[in-house]
């Protein structure tokens, strides 16, 4: 603290030799003297400290900072990525670099014997739990994306089915933007992009139903229902420009078929009542007596015509 204390003792003598008719000068110099003093404390304060982290030995530092690295990465990629969704396709990458990063944490132990451990150290010597908290998050937004839908088993790349539906969603935008522009003189007019891309948009919709069947019944073993968000964002996307920004309507390749069964179904109340008033139609019968009966009857007759 010697510094400090001459440059302290420099100024007051300055200051008394100026006299009162310098106070403005006495003002200025004062701030800067203040400012002097707090970078000076502030020096010796640093230079006081053993290291940046002090708890920390260099081989746990090197993880902490190499995870910090990564997490800035991965959230980077997230937060770029997030519209239009592309988290799965274009962050994987990222995240299992980061869970890696985290797994060199939990089983890493300092080079020395009497060190301690970087896993404690690092993961649970707080109440926070910043590196732990950290993690979480990145696992919990990954689980919600359902990106290992996507992804092969190993997580090495995007799965065939999704290069699949994203190769047949190119195709859909590209087709939407080629015939958009040969519409340029009648912008609400979009017959071009319905009649050119029905037979892309067609494909893209059934692959899509065809991957969210597929999963469901992989849900019942007790994976996710839902695919992942990358292909259902873009197939929101695309029905959303399909059916209300450019008004086309689907075209099923089954319309006689379903003309036909519904056409039958609505004859059918008209064949059963028919049906019913034709055979619940009661003939007329004609009785006819037994001789008995009638010769009984002539002598009642004859009885009352002589009485």
């Amino acid at each position: 603290m010697a510094p400090l204390r001459c440059f302290l003792q420099l100024f007051s003598a300055l200051a008394l030799t100026l006299g009162p008719a310098a106070g403005e000068m006495r003002r200025l110099l004062a701030l800067e003297a203040v400012g002097k003093a707090e970078e000076l404390t502030e020096e010796l304060w640093v230079a006081s400290l053993p290291g940046d982290l002090p708890e920390l030995e260099p081989e746990c530092r090197r993880l902490l900072v190499a995870f910090a690295e990564h997490s800035a990465a991965l959230t980077d990629c997230l937060g770029r990525r997030a519209r239009p969704v592309r988290l799965c396709q274009a962050c994987h990458l990222d995240y299992h670099r980061l869970l890696a990063q985290y797994g060199n944490i939990a089983r890493a132990v300092g080079n020395s014997s009497e060190s301690h451990n970087c896993a404690k150290s690092i993961l649970t010597s707080d109440r926070l739990q910043i590196v732990v908290t950290l993690s979480e998050f990145f696992n919990e937004t990954w689980e919600a994306a359902n990106c290992a839908n996507c992804l092969k088993n190993n997580s090495e790349g995007l799965s065939n089915s999704t290069v699949e539906f994203l190769d047949l969603f190119n195709k859909s935008l590209t087709c939407f933007e080629h015939n958009l522009q040969t519409t340029y003189l009648s912008p609400n007019n979009y017959t071009e992009v319905c009649r050119n891309c029905n037979e892309t948009y067609r494909k893209l919709n059934d692959l899509y139903n065809s991957l969210q069947r597929m999963n469901r019944q992989d849900g019942e073993a007790g994976h996710s229902a839902h695919l992942c968000i990358d292909v259902e964002d873009a197939m929101n996307i695309t029905r959303k420009l399909w059916s209300r920004t450019f008004n086309c309507s689907v075209s099923c390749s089954d319309t006689v078929p379903v003309i036909a069964v519904s056409s039958f179904i609505l004859f059918l109340p008209i064949v059963f009542y028919l049906s019913s008033f034709l055979h619940s139609k009661q003939k007329k019968r004609i009785l006819i007596l037994p001789k008995r009966i009638q010769s009984n009857a002539s002598l009642v007759n004859i009885q009352e015509k002589y009485s």
